[in-house]
């Protein structure tokens, strides 16, 4: 879209992010689709960055900022509070402002409309980054004037604190941080609440789960108040589980703006929304996530018995393997009569520590590397404590709380909606947090011969040498260095997918506007973090094998993807890199980049589907010198039936290794889709005719002297599956992180088991 200083919902879609931000992008997407939504109007981060600059803000913020130590949280503050107020008196553009005015009174009718002043963050250059909960929101608005202030007001927070010191420990420029502002009509929410189209703390995603509360749903993501837990099968919408809580506050609209009212004491302990409409609201979020191919976090909102969406975006903390055997043999050994406290499950981890309480943020300073934060709610301030802390304890809030969605980010435990930890624990104590149970113990809680001390454990884990090697499937750059420091021997998987995700741009957008470069250093930089945590461990990264309706989800996406109706069996893999080898050589560029620093990068083709395939894209590979290089090994991803039956084939065009890719190959066999639920249960891993095919897959590669691996799923799930790879004289198994110390063990006790024999 070209440069516009306002726009409606129905203007714009998610290739329009730069313009006016996630949270716009999605507003207008949902518009497309019609999805019950309240109508408003987006201010663009053009109409920021014009007006920034015209009345000289830009150069004042900039020299406010200059020799700025953001870790000085007094000096960090006394920026912020100037940088702020240069944004709230600017003086609009008079043709912005008059069109602000118009769009408004469109929007209204024939009266003033109360309407919510939302802010959505932009970073152009910066697609990676997540701006989520750092920018303000402005509810029940009315009025040119109170709008307009509400404009600023937004625009503003931008330079709060956290979100200045945020983009500082980000490397990010504050300049190239852009803010949209989306008007929306407002909704006298009877109830509100979140929506998760998966379960956002086992990972289960054959549920939708609803939290709601009476009145404003601020109360729910600032964890205020605990809110009701649904739980919504999706296979047929039936209502599996309901958790009712007593209410006690409530946020309305009042004369003078939003006021907090106590809730009427007959209604306290009410189930917040019919089952009738609980149902109802699960099946579009249904409806959403289908269209975009990928589970989401929705906010909605209920007046007048019509339901209507907020807002979206995608959830990000999803993990490949559900929860978690790793978790439900540790919670075994933890003592039942240390409990000492329960509440909401947030974050499927376990971790041990001295309580520290935290009245608000003022006091985060009090947090040390290790402590298990307590406090009645955390909010975005909390964050820099929060990254320090083992696991969180609130007294309120639900599982879709801030403690709780960046307690799953961070990776750290969380319990949430206690009631009383504050009062309950004091501060010295040592307690050992179960985010998975929603339950806290006094002490470390386990028997003396087990200790979830991460020293002590890897002194276990060191007792478990084998000579099969133990990989992992890595996505995420921020776990790199700590899963390294685990007892791994390399990744058997590094998905290109989740980089892809996160630089958010399709490659060939990239390309056609002249930045290939732009994105050949976003890759490199992503893969050489993997390769410097690692060492000398090897890093195999699987080039990228997104299908076409996945691939269209990243901005510009439609304009080069195909429409297919089976994506699975459809452009992708090998094929991909043949017909349209732009892409794929960005990759192979980065590659050769990385491997001048590390050597322990390999690559790793999916989806070969003919040998001519492979013979055609090791050309496109010798074409970057990689193969001069004696340590360089290509590995082939085994996850077609053909691969199987003509693997020796395959084997004479030249590859290393081959890993099998358990997932894709069990459905090929099987000829079943597990993400269709109708068909589902015939997914299964230790099928008689699957087993074939991994047995065939590892004595073919050893008889020819290659390296066999598999970093499917299935190892995770399956322990006698490790058994059988380890008896068939497989060269390694990749496991997500969950599954390492396990695996591990597995590995070792069928080893064991063959030297008996």
């Amino acid at each position: 879209m070209q440069h516009q200083d306002i726009v409606w919902f129905s203007q714009v879609d998610k290739d329009d992010v730069n313009l006016v931000g996630g949270k716009g992008a999605n507003l207008g997407e949902l518009a497309k689709i019609g999805i019950p939504l309240p109508n408003g109007f987006i201010v663009t981060a053009s109409a920021y960055f014009d007006n920034l600059k015209k009345s000289g803000a830009y150069d004042r913020i900039r020299g406010i900022l200059y020799d700025l130590d953001s870790n000085n949280s007094a000096q960090l503050e006394t920026k912020a509070q100037a940088c702020q107020l240069e944004i709230k008196k600017i003086d609009l553009d008079k043709n912005l402002e008059r069109k602000l005015f118009d769009y408004y009174r469109t929007l209204s009718g024939s009266y003033d409309a109360l309407v919510a002043v939302r802010s959505s963050a932009t970073a152009e250059d910066l697609p990676q980054a997540s701006f989520a909960g750092q920018q303000s929101t402005f509810l029940n608005i009315r009025g040119n004037q109170e709008l307009k202030k509400a404009l600023l007001n937004a625009w503003a927070s931008l330079f709060e604190a956290r979100a200045i010191f945020y983009r500082i420990n980000q490397n990010y420029d504050h300049f190239k941080v852009g803010i949209a502002i989306p008007v929306q009509k407002m909704i006298q929410s009877e109830t509100s609440g979140v929506m998760f189209t998966i379960d956002p703390v086992t990972n289960n995603k054959d549920k939708i789960v609803i939290e709601s509360i009476f009145g404003l749903g601020e109360l729910i993501v600032g964890g205020r108040e605990t809110p009701d837990h649904y739980e919504v099968a999706k296979k047929n919408f039936e209502i599996i589980n309901k958790t009712i809580v007593s209410q006690g506050k409530q946020l309305v609209r009042g004369s003078k703006g939003n006021k907090l009212l106590e809730v009427a004491k007959a209604h306290k302990k009410d189930q917040k929304l019919d089952d009738k409409y609980i149902v109802e609201l699960a099946k579009i979020g249904a409806l959403i996530e289908k269209h975009y191919f990928f589970p989401q976090d929705i906010e909605w909102a209920f007046e007048n018995k019509q339901l209507y969406i907020v807002q979206t975006r995608p959830v990000t903390t999803i993990k490949e393997k559900e929860v978690n055997d790793k978790l439900t043999k540790k919670s075994q050994i933890l003592k039942k009569e240390n409990i000492i406290l329960q509440g909401a499950p947030a974050s499927p981890i376990i971790g041990t520590g001295k309580v520290v309480i935290i009245k608000n943020a003022k006091e985060i300073s009090k947090i040390q590397k290790g402590d298990v934060l307590v406090t009645e709610m955390t909010t975005p301030d909390f964050v820099p404590a929060m990254k320090k802390a083992v696991a969180i304890v609130t007294d309120r809030g639900g599982r879709t709380s801030h403690a709780a969605i960046v307690s799953r980010e961070l990776g750290i435990a969380c319990v949430v909606g206690t009631e009383k930890a504050t009062t309950t624990l004091k501060d010295g104590m040592v307690v050992t947090v179960d985010g998975a149970s929603g339950i806290v113990y006094l002490g470390q809680a386990i028997t003396s011969k087990k200790n979830l001390n991460v020293q002590k454990k890897r002194e276990v884990e060191k007792i478990y040498k084998t000579a099969t090697h133990l990989y992992v499937n890595l996505a995420e750059p921020d776990l790199a260095s700590q899963i390294a420091a685990k007892n791994v021997d390399g990744i058997g998987l590094l998905r290109a997918e989740f980089i892809l995700a996160q630089i958010g741009v399709h490659p060939k957008k990239f390309i056609e506007q002249g930045k290939s470069n732009t994105f050949v250093d976003k890759l490199a930089g992503e893969l050489a973090i993997f390769g410097k945590a690692f060492g000398t461990r090897p890093v195999i990264y699987r080039a990228t094998d997104l299908k076409s309706n996945e691939y269209s989800n990243l901005q510009g996406g439609d304009k080069y993807e195909p429409k297919e109706s089976n994506p699975m069996l459809g452009y992708r893999g090998a094929f991909r890199y043949i017909k349209d080898p732009d892409v794929f050589k960005l990759e192979l560029e980065a590659i050769k980049k990385v491997r001048g620093l590390h050597k322990n990068l390999h690559l790793m083709i999916p989806f070969v589907r003919t040998v001519n395939e492979l013979k055609t894209v090791k050309k496109i590979i010798d074409e970057f010198g990689l193969f001069k290089d004696s340590q360089f090994k290509l590995y082939m991803m085994v996850e077609i039936p053909a691969n199987v039956i003509l693997l020796e084939e395959y084997i004479k065009v030249g590859i290393d290794g081959v890993s099998i890719g358990s997932n894709d190959l069990t459905m090929l066999i099987l000829g079943t889709d597990r993400d269709n639920e109708e068909v589902s249960a015939e997914f299964y891993e230790l099928d008689k005719a699957v087993l074939w095919a991994f047995k065939k897959t590892v004595e073919t590669a050893s008889k020819h002297g290659i390296y066999s691996s598999i970093c499917g799923q299935a190892p995770s799930v399956y322990p006698e599956l490790t058994k059988l790879l380890v008896k068939w004289g497989i060269s390694s198994i990749s496991v997500n992180p969950d599954a390492i110390d396990i695996t591990r063990k597995y590995i070792y006790e069928a080893e064991h088991s063959r030297l008996r024999e």
